[in-house]
């Protein structure tokens, strides 16, 4: 295999390929980012120091060799795949003119975030038109996702500050990942330091918005601890708006004789106004939720490579439908408690015919709720509430095993894997999901891939049981499941580093909350069929590279994405399913203006297929179906970069637009805010 000419000072990389913890290190799978530059570069711009050399620069007289991050289970190069994976950088996420790594994802190439309450507060996140409870999410590696609802799948332990990068796996993953790695899956990687250091940001702006954060990495011979502490808040931008999130993370990382140890603890706690989350008949709605997390994980020398893994998350959720001045009916508030722990060991190993990999994986999903679930023989005090009980609870067990091949043949790399699932709430036994993907490099600049995979998706607690004014769940939902198959091209070289794709997905049984007429609840059924295709290009220019190294303008970035929908089924009115983004652009831009003075641009164009029942708040007995409209989107950032420290401004929705990511939740016009970061040496 032909090596790419780089600049041999491009060594920010080595540490994508260094941490064990990454989703896919993890599973002991890596990639060349030689050539994920073409998926990394779309997203947002490397944010780096005027002072310094850039050094992203190619210099085609020197070479560098391949750097690796994750993608499959077994460990391979990138240039060996044929997946598409998204990667933010820390360099770009500090660019980024966002306070959330919810606003941060707004940026990825067909990644749909639908937020109910800005910074951070809850927003809905999916890939490639799928929904928000087919993404699975991850912290260093480990599933977090939550089986209750996916609308608390983002309540991460962590923030912003804390993360060193982003990956993001466009399309199926369940041969990789397991069950509800659906449509896709990300992962959020912390960060530690080679060196003891002290990070500290506070920012301020409009709308009695504060956010303080500190992060520091201790290093004491071969333990390595990594600390973060972080709370935000403001008073809300509309009534009812006001949100308080606080964090507290550890990760310690020991090195022994037998491998690399990896603990983690986290904290989230949020409470937040719900203005129309749910319903916009209630626009006095209220909700909190506490989460914690743990997990223990070796990974071990050798020839084959072990990974054992034990984890557990829970969460706890309040949801009051009327935060004060109840209505008479009102008899009570939404309590609910989720318990998941589980364990995972995997295998990899290489040999004559390739590299392969195997592994297994046991879930426990329990919940406790005076909602969700089948009745108690005897109520359980609700922990840290006055006089609430839990009255009702579920569990299921999920089993899972995997096992991948890779084969490598000059140009031509193959990849077969299969995921065969268990789970004790069907009445059958093991289901298998295959997967197959392939890539032929046509030219030492050009690659064609393309993939089939089978995905899978249980029902969330809420699917199955939730009754609430809007809403009736349904006890007898089958698994979604479907079959994807992509194909493409990637292309880079010089300064212009391309990618172009389609993909198709066809989906059976699909879960959807859906109504006959408006005045009807919101019912979760079965879909018959939903099939859903879509194009996706993104191209990547580097002005330095293209005109000259000192131009003031250093990167361009586009990136865009159309995907259309058929449902086979009848006649409803959808409240997920069929309102994705049919069309998504985003533009990114980072230049210098003077010295150590610099700005970062996104430009997003959003156009979403679908309509929403539409009501007058001021008579909520008028209501009419209203289409969605199209609406750009302009965030900017100013800031003043040293070595020690940075100084900025930003805004975000800086056109004031109204617009709508879900129907009848009014989003934040212009938000400015205002701080300082410190980055010290101890």
């Amino acid at each position: 295999m032909k090596k790419l000419k780089v600049n041999s000072d491009i060594s920010y990389f080595r540490k994508w390929t260094r941490k064990s913890y990454s989703v896919f290190k993890s599973l002991n799978k890596q990639c060349a980012i030689s050539s994920l530059l073409v998926a990394y570069s779309l997203v947002a711009v490397p944010y780096e120091s005027f002072a310094q050399a850039d050094t992203i620069l190619v210099n085609n007289n020197k070479e560098l060799d391949e750097v690796v991050v994750s993608a499959q289970r077994a460990s391979v190069t990138y240039s060996q795949m044929a997946r598409v994976v998204t990667i933010m950088d820390k360099k770009a996420i500090e660019a980024a003119p966002v306070q959330s790594l919810q606003d941060l994802l707004e940026y990825v190439l067909n990644v749909d975030v639908r937020q109910r309450g800005n910074h951070g507060v809850q927003a809905d996140v999916s890939i490639r038109g799928g929904n928000f409870d087919q993404t699975m999410i991850l912290l260093n590696g480990v599933n977090i996702t939550d089986p209750q609802t996916g609308h608390l799948s983002l309540n991460l332990p962590v923030d912003i500050e804390s993360i060193e990068r982003v990956e993001v796996l466009q399309g199926p993953g369940a041969r990789v990942y397991g069950p509800n790695a659906f449509s896709g899956a990300i992962n959020f990687i912390t960060g530690t330091e080679n060196k003891n250091k002290l990070k500290v940001n506070i920012s301020a702006g409009e709308n009695g918005f504060y956010s303080g954060s500190a992060n520091t990495t201790i290093i004491s011979g071969k333990l390595k601890s990594y600390i973060a502490l972080a709370h935000k808040s403001s008073d809300g931008y509309i009534e009812n708006t006001d949100f308080k999130n606080s964090n507290a993370f550890y990760q310690g990382k020991l090195s022994t004789e037998v491998g690399l140890v990896d603990l983690q603890l986290g904290y989230n706690e949020k409470a937040y106004g719900a203005n129309s989350f749910y319903t916009p008949k209630f626009p006095n709605q209220f909700e909190e939720n506490k989460t914690s997390f743990a997990s223990l994980r070796l990974t071990t020398h050798g020839k084959v490579k072990m990974t054992p893994n034990i984890y557990w998350r829970r969460s706890q959720d309040r949801f009051e439908l009327f935060r004060n001045n109840p209505a008479s009916w009102y008899t009570n508030h939404n309590y609910h408690l989720t318990d998941v722990y589980g364990s995972s060991i995997n295998f990899a190993f290489s040999s004559s015919l390739g590299k392969t990999a195997a592994g297994v994986e046991f879930r426990s999903e329990n919940v406790w709720s005076n909602v969700l679930g089948e009745l108690m023989d005897e109520p359980m005090k609700v922990p840290g509430e006055s006089g609430a009980f839990f009255t009702k609870n579920h569990t299921r067990t999920n089993l899972s095993y995997f096992l991948e091949h890779n084969v490598f043949l000059d140009r031509f790399t193959f990849t077969a894997g299969v995921l065969a699932n268990w789970n004790s709430d069907l009445d059958r036994s093991f289901s298998f999901y295959p997967g197959l993907d392939m890539s032929y490099q046509i030219t030492e600049d050009t690659k064609l891939y393309a993939s089939v995979n089978k995905s899978l998706r249980m029902p969330t607690f809420t699917d199955l049981y939730y009754v609430g004014p809007s809403n009736i769940g349904n006890s007898n939902l089958e698994p979604e499941e479907a079959t994807t198959y992509e194909t493409g091209l990637k292309y880079q070289k010089g300064w212009l580093k391309a990618h172009a794709g389609i993909f198709k997905r066809k989906g059976k049984n699909m879960i959807d909350w859906v109504k006959a007429n408006s005045e009807d609840k919101w019912q979760a059924q079965n879909i018959t069929k939903l099939d859903t295709w879509g194009i996706e290009f993104s191209s990547h220019i580097d002005m330095r590279n293209l005109i000259d190294e000192n131009f003031f303008v250093k990167h361009i970035a586009i990136t865009y994405a159309y995907l259309e929908m058929d449902k086979s089924s009848d006649e409803f009115i959808s409240n997920y399913v069929l309102d994705q983004l049919k069309h998504k652009l985003n533009i990114s831009m980072n230049h210098k203006i003077y010295k150590s003075l610099g700005a970062s641009w996104q430009f997003a164009w959003q156009d979403r297929n679908g309509s929403y029942t539409w009501y007058n708040k001021n008579d909520l007995s008028q209501s009419e179906e209203r289409s969605y409209r199209p609406f750009w989107l302009v965030d900017t950032k100013l800031y003043w970069q040293k070595p020690s420290y940075t100084i900025y401004l930003e805004a975000s929705n800086l056109l004031n637009h109204d617009y709508y990511d879900m129907g009848n939740i009014t989003q934040p016009g212009r938000w400015i805010r205002a701080g300082v970061k410190l980055n010290l040496a101890l």
